[in-house]
């Protein structure tokens, strides 16, 4: 297997498929596919050489440049980065530095200021500190450098074209329901961007679904292009890098060289790739559009030109650069920060405008087993973050985790199943793009949230009045299939799997009328002494049943196994609330039981609450 790592965060990996019609066999010789762990992704460094400034408003360095250039200069000289360092012991000398405006960005007060060296933690630490020191300054932070999620990918690619790889479609326990979801929508009309590392030129399986878009690297030492120029497109022409190429400026410490990840291309793949037309793999939203906006190169990318790609996918203005044409009504964001980080201030503000413009962002929960909250992108609020199962239908061993995580979708566990990649086509160049193609097979939460983009597409694609963010969330949470392997407490991932087919038949569903039909909650029936199982969710998370009685004959409603700890609220004949109900069980844990020993005929409406976050439970009514 060749194993591929990028300086930062994420997982993925890469096979091939054919037409989609009636699934085929399994891929040939998939269960021969060795598998390596993934590496852990080496923490960022304090150090930097550009810094996102936000001037106050009414301020002069806010509109006039040559005056903030005034007060960068001044700050760069308190801080003394205009005088030589000598060698001293093991340290290298470093030359004098100086620092300017390099650029205004899309998020009102903020710009981005460069220093003529990287500098390191030390002396980012004074320059931030004399920056800050201007009145005219309110805040200041280093435009860090962000990465896809990690890559993994197997030796083996089988030469014969076959859907039925696609398990992440298709399987009936750990797939999001694809085919039953398509009879309703393909994502027509829609247009996801995709902020990554762009999408290679050329793929002859992603012919019909790509829009150009926008190559906002303001670096060429990234972009690997022959300018710092933004360019229209958003192609990828290779992530690769040399031995120790990042060293010295992205990061401080040595490196292997690696190869080109066509990681952009592959998640495009997931939502967009051709379908129905006799070759490789499928997408899910293939009737959509999707729009390459290349943030990611050599080295990963910068915070300042990742915000400003958010704000010019979602039609925003962006100074310097004309207006997206095409908005987005969906933003794929499959990267993050390579370790524990806080939503940087440009993040936050960039996706507040994209909200507000009308556009829904999925994120990557991220690859490192760890807290989702505490990682970018996760750690931002307005987003729906997606966690990765595998072909089980359980955790997978890397996926982060935590009330921050919405739901989870397939994001494959090739090391526990060798069918457990996620495929689609890519480009085979070992540093810029070939001729070759072939399908790859990838896992990572970066394969995961293109799964939930495209559900939000293909959503939007038919309702009447476009879904916000904060609809579409709870919609899809509320659609949720049970994961098949119960998950921990300690470690859970959303409220369950992406049933694609369920979020679509309860959003085109119409709203009842009470001239014509008798109308109350709607809720999930349950059968008389049949359990629903596998049940999970975090804290807050509300979930309805309801039940038809008999009236006078003992009722029990009971919860019971899995781990975490939930409540149960019962009512007659209308949703009860944590404050208003006929009957409740509120025990520690899970073990819950309400009872009425006269009930009424009618309908028994029993509300789950998760007081912490929940999984494998179940939930039975007896009569």
């Amino acid at each position: 297997m060749k194993k591929k790592t990028k300086l930062g965060v994420a997982v993925a990996g890469v096979v091939l498929m054919a037409s989609i019609g009636v699934p085929m066999a399994t891929a040939a010789g998939a269960s021969n596919m060795p598998t390596r762990p993934l590496s852990a992704a080496p923490a960022a460094g304090e150090g930097g050489y550009r810094f996102v400034v936000k001037y106050r408003a009414g301020t002069s360095e806010l509109r006039d440049s040559a005056k903030a250039n005034q007060g960068i200069s001044a700050a760069a000289s308190r801080a003394g980065l205009n005088r030589a360092v000598p060698a001293m012991g093991r340290a290298a000398a470093r030359p004098a530095a100086s620092a300017a405006l390099l650029r205004r960005m899309g998020s009102p007060g903020f710009a981005v200021v460069k220093a003529s060296r990287s500098l390191d933690a030390a002396e980012s630490a004074n320059f931030i500190r004399e920056l800050k020191a201007n009145p005219a300054v309110e805040s200041v932070e280093i435009d860090r450098l962000y990465h896809h999620m990690a890559t993994e990918t197997p030796s083996f690619a089988p030469n014969d074209p076959q859907t039925s790889a696609q398990w992440n479609f298709y399987n009936a326990t750990s797939g999001v329901n694809a085919t039953e979801a398509w009879d309703i929508s393909q994502g027509e009309g829609v247009v996801v961007a995709v902020i990554d590392t762009g999408i290679a030129q050329g793929n002859p399986d992603l012919q019909t679904a790509v829009i150009p878009g926008y190559d906002m690297i303001s670096d060429k030492r990234v972009s690997r292009r022959a300018t710092d120029d933004r360019v229209v497109g958003g192609w990828d022409i290779g992530d690769w890098v040399e031995q120790d190429y990042c060293t010295g400026w992205a990061t401080s410490d040595p490196h292997a060289a690696d190869s080109s990840s066509w990681h952009g291309s592959h998640v495009s793949g997931t939502i967009a790739q051709d379908t129905n037309n006799g070759v490789n793999v499928a997408g899910l939203a293939f009737k959509s559009k999707v729009m390459p906006v290349r943030v990611l190169g050599s080295c990963g990318g910068f915070g300042s030109d990742i915000s400003d790609g958010i704000i010019w996918a979602a039609g925003g203005i962006v100074p310097g650069l004309p207006v997206n044409q095409t908005p987005a009504e969906v933003i794929n964001m499959s990267l993050g920060s390579g370790g524990p980080a806080t939503c940087p201030s440009i993040y936050q503000n960039a996706i507040d405008q994209a909200i507000g413009l009308g556009s829904i962002i999925v994120v990557a929960a991220g690859n490192s087993n760890a807290n989702a909250g505490s990682y970018t992108m996760s750690s931002c609020n307005n987003v729906i973050s997606v966690g990765a199962t595998g072909f089980n239908g359980g955790k997978t061993y890397y996926s982060n985790y935590g009330p921050r995580v919405d739901l989870s979708a397939p994001g494959g566990n090739a090391e526990q199943n060798n069918n457990g990649w996620i495929w689609q086509v890519i480009n085979t160049g070992e540093q810029g793009p070939t001729s070759d193609w072939a399908p790859m097979g990838m896992v990572g939460t970066s394969m995961a949230s293109p799964h939930v983009a495209a559900a939000v597409a293909m959503v939007q694609s038919v309702v009447d009045t476009p879904l916000t963010w904060a609809q579409m969330r709870d919609l899809l949470v509320s659609t949720v299939k049970p994961f098949a392997v119960a998950i921990p407490t300690a470690t859970p991932i959303g409220a369950g799997i992406l049933d694609i087919k369920a979020a679509l038949d309860k959003a085109t569903t119409p709203p009842c009328d009470p001239e014509v039909d008798e109308c109350g909650p709607v809720a999930t029936p349950l059968v008389n002494k049949v359990a629903l199982t596998g049940l999970a969710g975090n804290a807050g998370n509300e979930m309805l049943y309801s039940f038809e009685a008999e009236a006078g004959k003992m009722l029990t409603f009971m919860t019971y196994g899995g781990s975490g700890d939930v409540s149960v609220y019962v009512s007659y004949g209308e949703e009860p609330t944590t404050a208003a109900f006929d009957g409740r069980s509120t025990r520690a844990g899970n073990s819950e039981t309400v009872r009425f020993a006269k009930p009424k005929a009618g309908t028994y409406f029993v509300k789950l609450v998760g007081v912490a976050p929940y999984s494998g439970v179940s939930l039975v009514a007896r009569q």
